[in-house]
């Protein structure tokens, strides 16, 4: 099942897409103890809300909604760096490590589906990295991998975007170039994972302005989704709603020669069969 975040007659509230895709069925309105996603994720009763979706009429079109961030308040926000295969030599890196790179983002800095990505006036240095995104739905700690998908309420689609020139602004950081507020965006919707097979199977690809930038298979990880549960929960634990950017392949704007940056009007599209497409415009920043 499809579970959405978005914006209806005034009000923001959650729901499941029908499964013609043309409806959404408001789950706010039928769970009022269950406000948001979140709270459903956090409660243990997706369960519940699927149940509540499945003999429900569409309240309303899909086409009417204005989507926002799926997870609407995530606990923590987890980004894993320099995945997939080819990674490393887009970097001139030769070295490697038997440990996944980690670093993390603020909610603000992501917006939903349909929205703007946002540059600001400091710099032009807007990038794209397409990815798929693992949605905690258990807590653990510990957890191995050949039991992490266990954990895993589903998948969305992310796009971590970063102001380049900032990852550099001091040693030995990243956090600068990647918390812009809505630079970077989560959506369409949450994929519950019995509707996913096999993470290696999935095909995750970034168009910008149509042109195909990114493509590559979770087969190339460095770092298996599952195996950056286990290396994760070693020393946090888990919460239903953490959500886990398991890593972005090559093709970066910033790894083209020359460099190509985001600018006003471009449009970017992360698309992986059977979970959707999260499509985003560019803006500039409104601080007028």
């Amino acid at each position: 099942m499809k579970f959405v975040t978005y914006r209806h007659g005034g009000r923001i509230t959650w729901g499941a897409v029908t499964e013609d895709g043309g409806g959404v069925i408001d789950l706010g309105r039928r769970l009022p103890d269950l406000p948001d996603l979140s709270s459903a994720l956090e409660s243990g009763r997706l369960d519940e809300a699927r149940d509540a979706a499945s003999w429900a009429e569409a309240d309303c079109a899909l086409s009417e909604v204005v989507f926002e961030r799926t997870i609407p308040r995530p606990g923590k926000i987890i980004c894993i760096g320099v995945n997939y295969g080819g990674r490393n030599a887009e970097y001139a890196d030769s070295s490697s490590s038997s440990n996944p790179s980690v670093f993390v983002r603020f909610p603000a800095s992501l917006t939903g589906h349909g929205q703007p990505l946002i540059r600001p006036p400091e710099s032009e240095q807007l990038d794209y990295e397409g990815e798929i995104v693992a949605v905690i739905g258990k807590q653990g700690r510990r957890i191995e991998q050949q039991h992490a998908r266990e954990y895993i309420a589903g998948l969305t689609l992310g796009n971590e975007g970063t102001i380049r020139d900032w990852l550099r602004h001091a040693k030995f950081n990243v956090t600068q170039g990647k918390n812009w507020e809505r630079s970077g965006s989560m959506g369409p919707w949450l994929v519950t994972l019995d509707e996913i097979g096999n993470f290696e199977d999935l095909r995750l690809q970034t168009r910008v302005n149509g042109e195909l930038r990114q493509d590559d298979s979770p087969v190339t990880m460095a770092y298996s989704i599952e195996y950056q549960i286990e290396y994760l929960s070693k020393f946090i634990t888990l919460e239903p709603g953490d959500v886990i950017y398991t890593g972005t392949p090559t093709g970066a704007g910033a790894h083209l020669d020359p460099p190509v940056w985001l600018a006003p009007g471009d449009v970017v599209e992360v698309s992986v069969e059977g979970i959707g497409t999260l499509t985003n415009t560019i803006e500039d920043e409104d601080f007028s």
